[in-house]
């Protein structure tokens, strides 16, 4: 089962003052914040954003690698992760925005905007396109840190 709860490293800016927060998995993936709280909060709003620059862009999107000692874990919103998930499924299999489309019976319209990060598509959806690949969406859930 694959999720979408990166490691994150959050080092002491010398020069500025604050932290930065950087992604092994994610290189493009850095932000800062006053503290170590602010720079956290950042982090997943940064994670929002280069996963979702990775899907506009029809690049891969990396497993997360496991967190080490020091490294924080970040989670990607649920919404962005549902719709990571099917990019990322949809990018395993092949299988292109038409042929899914063609098995929603739907316009591919409906299918770009499954796969559109800012669009609030409807979970239930995502849920059947992700079936007619051969998938589940899987949610969890933990205590809070």
């Amino acid at each position: 089962m694959r999720n979408f709860v990166y490691p994150a490293v959050l080092t002491t800016d010398m020069d500025a003052g604050g932290f930065v927060v950087t992604f092994p998995d994610l290189p493009e993936a850095i932000t800062q914040g006053e503290d170590a709280e602010h720079a956290l909060e950042q982090a997943a709003d940064c994670l929002d954003e280069a996963v979702a620059n990775r899907m506009a862009m029809g690049l891969p999107i990396p497993n997360p690698s496991r967190a080490k000692r020091g490294q924080y874990s970040v989670l990607l919103p649920a919404l962005t992760a549902a719709k990571a998930a099917l990019y990322s499924t949809m990018q395993e299999t092949g299988i292109a925005k038409a042929e899914l489309a063609r098995r929603l019976e739907c316009d591919e319209k409906e299918v770009r905007r499954l796969l559109d990060p800012r669009h609030p598509s409807k979970l239930p959806r995502i849920e059947r396109a992700m079936a007619a690949l051969g998938r589940r969406l899987v949610l969890g859930y933990e205590a809070a840190a």
